[in-house]
């Protein structure tokens, strides 16, 4: 299609030259043909022209005459103009061609392509504007490459603070709770040896005091690696991925679970992994915090917001207390659910258990 094209220019060029020198050649012979005529016609003006200008007319026929001027005429006008109009029509196509040519390799993504100097006329110019755009074009991939590395070490520091927060927090915990309660084990433990012979009766108190804190301990330990368990859903859905996690806590922990999960298709992916991240939290608290043995977990779908329900049976806290015992991953739920637009409410009671429920505008 872009050969025709260029060839048609080419013939395009040559018609116009041939209608032009053709036209040019039949109104010059009419004219002098006229003219002819009338010379021949009037003896006065004929015998004038001899005397001042030494014309001689011819006394063929007239019309004879006419028509084997113009015919001649015309041949030697479509012979010039043919060739004239092939020949630039030619170096027309030639320039044209270097210009797609050069069009076709940027597209192609060579931004090295330089269009040569192609003359002064528009065809030139178009050439220049070519080049200059092309450069303009280089500079603007060569600038996006740079965003895109810059972007992506700023991805891998940010994923790396993330790790580096994930890890201390972590450690944290660790030596808060789990090293501490080992620390008493280990201490409790040689009170044990020291009074087993003199007292056996507190020895065997104490004993009982061992295997509450070992299973503290165990606990504790349970509900970190259940931070460590993977933050995303991997390809599940919502509701896959909430049953397989309450599924393999059953299975690892003597409690009671029951659970009612909604379907909900139309969530995008970064709300399923909040809501996933959020209920891993809860879970998390109860274990280590709420020392509880019923949890009911609730996930449903209503006309204008979703609302997740995790509720347990265990101590439960006064009005404020939770900020001292569970203060991190709380404030972690509430960035989470503020996040995706949502309510965070946490109502509670010593003695009563606790119940924490986010409510977030169903939008889809």
């Amino acid at each position: 299609m872009s050969e025709r094209r260029l060839t048609n220019i080419q013939w395009q060029f040559m018609r116009q030259s041939l209608w032009g020198s053709v036209g040019a050649v039949t109104a010059g012979s009419v004219i002098f043909c006229f003219i002819w005529y009338e010379m021949t016609s009037v003896p006065t003006l004929k015998q004038w022209v001899l005397d001042k200008l030494g014309w001689n007319f011819p006394m063929f026929p007239g019309i004879l005459f006419a028509f084997v001027m113009l015919l001649f005429l015309c041949l030697v006008a479509a012979l010039v103009g043919t060739s004239a109009g092939y020949i630039y029509g030619n170096l027309m196509k030639k320039r044209v061609e270097i210009l797609l040519q050069s069009a076709m390799l940027i597209e192609r993504g060579n931004l090295s392509t330089r269009v040569p100097y192609l003359g002064e006329d528009e065809v030139g110019l178009l050439g220049e504007r070519l080049n200059e755009m092309t450069i303009r074009f280089q500079q603007q991939v060569l600038s996006l490459q740079r965003l895109s590395a810059h972007n992506a070490e700023l991805t891998e520091q940010v994923k790396q603070s993330a790790v580096n927060e994930e890890r201390q927090r972590l450690a944290r915990e660790l030596h808060d709770a789990v090293s501490q309660q080992l620390f008493a084990i280990s201490m409790t433990m040689a009170a044990v040896r020291r009074t087993l012979s003199q007292n056996p009766e507190k020895a065997s108190r104490q004993v009982e005091l061992v295997e509450e804190m070992a299973a503290a301990a165990q606990s504790e330990m349970r509900a970190l690696l259940l931070h460590l368990r993977p933050t995303q859903l991997e390809g599940k859905s919502l509701r896959e991925g909430i049953e397989g996690l309450l599924i393999e806590l059953q299975t690892k922990h003597s409690l009671e679970l029951s659970w009612q999960i909604d379907d909900i298709p139309s969530l995008s992916k970064g709300m399923e992994d909040h809501l996933f991240r959020i209920l891993q939290e809860a879970l998390s608290n109860a274990l280590r915090h709420a020392r509880a043995t019923k949890l009911e977990v609730k996930l449903v779908k209503m006309q204008n917001q979703m609302r997740l329900r995790i509720t347990d049976d265990g101590i439960g806290f006064a009005e404020g207390e939770e900020k001292k015992s569970s203060s991190y991953g709380m404030k972690l739920m509430e960035e989470r659910v503020a996040e995706i637009g949502g309510v965070l409410v946490v109502s509670s009671a010593p003695g009563h258990g606790t119940m924490i429920e986010v409510t977030v505008p169903f939008v889809g």
